[in-house]
């Protein structure tokens, strides 16, 4: 089953559909920041351009279109301007290539939130356009510590859509599993890293603040631009895109070594990626933090792939049989 992916970030939707047996053959991407970790760790064709430039005449075909377009423009964290934001408004352009491919499956992601920006009005935009299109759809928003058995909060919706009705029929969105990872698993409390990452009293100016509130060890808290915030769910907050460009909402811990925030390479973990993902050395912090607060929970995208592959290939099965 072949794929083509847009919006694709650093890569983790591709990386989750091909963990459950797809072929990701093209991608397309706007940041060259992001496309340089992207082009690190898959060998495919990656387009680094404004989709609003894409013909679609130069899409390959395939199997599954994948989409994490942009979620800013719903998102709390953003100015929730919806269709009134550039970003937002660049759904249509997605529409615009799927209306002109059609691919026999779609699979979208966004922050929860767009399914009740303007009261569901932006919401039921979307569906229409899918329908109209000869869609039939499929929606849920799964939590990363429901679904992907990785500790972090971090709730986004997910829209499958198939042309084919039994394909649709057949799929179902996973069932919830078990948490039985720990944020042990992913940061390392008891190794010592950079001295960049550690806050001290000369580097701190709310270093104070900090000493005072942050006690437990395995537990992560986060600095909310005059206060510490404990987060006691024994899960991460979600990751954000703007986690890495100042003091506001950076995850910290306390580990042996003294308060710190999680390094760049913790926030991929946290997202579910490998350790072996490659993280180019050449790239800021910065950018990094970035690319992980952008990207998705990986684990997740795998189970939800792995069922859209069943639902396919159950379709194929009864086909095969008569």
């Amino acid at each position: 089953m072949k794929a083509v992916s847009f919006f694709a970030g650093v890569g983790g939707i591709d990386l989750g559909f091909e963990s459950a047996g797809f072929d990701c053959i093209w991608a397309n991407e706007i940041d060259s920041y992001a496309a340089q970790t992207y082009k690190a760790n898959f060998s495919n064709e990656l387009v680094v351009n404004d989709i609003r430039n894409i013909n679609p005449k130069d899409i390959p075909e395939a199997d599954i279109l994948l989409a994490g377009f942009p979620c800013q423009a719903f998102s709390v964290a953003g100015y929730r301007k919806g269709f009134n934001d550039e970003r937002g408004n660049l759904f249509f352009d997605l529409m615009r290539i799927i209306e002109d491919k059609l691919p026999p499956v779609l699979f979208l992601e966004n922050v929860k939130n767009l399914l009740s920006h303007d009261s569901g009005k932006t919401f039921r935009i979307i569906l229409e356009a899918l329908e109209i299109n000869g869609y039939y759809v499929k929606y849920k928003v799964l939590n990363a510590s429901d679904y992907g058995n990785i500790p972090q909060n971090r709730e986004r919706i997910y829209i499958v859509a198939f042309k084919d009705e039994r394909s649709f029929r057949n799929f179902e969105f996973p069932h919830p599993q078990e948490l039985t990872s720990t944020l042990n698993n992913f940061i390392h409390y008891n190794s010592k890293v950079d001295e960049k990452y550690y806050y001290t009293q000369d580097k701190c100016k709310f270093y104070n603040e900090l000493k005072e509130n942050v006690k437990r060890k395995d537990t992560i808290y986060q600095w909310r631009r005059v206060y510490v915030r404990e987060n006691k769910s024994d899960l991460c907050p979600t990751l954000t895109a703007n986690m890495g460009t100042g003091g506001h909402n950076v995850p910290l811990i306390i580990s042996k070594y003294g308060i710190r925030k999680l390094t760049p390479r913790e926030c991929f973990n946290l997202q579910g990626y490998p350790e072996g993902y490659v993280l180019p050395e050449y790239l800021s912090n910065t950018r990094l933090y970035k690319q992980a607060g952008n990207s998705v929970v990986v684990p997740v995208v795998e189970l939800i792939a792995e069922q859209i592959m069943k639902a396919i290939t159950q379709d194929i099965q009864i086909e095969r049989a008569v």
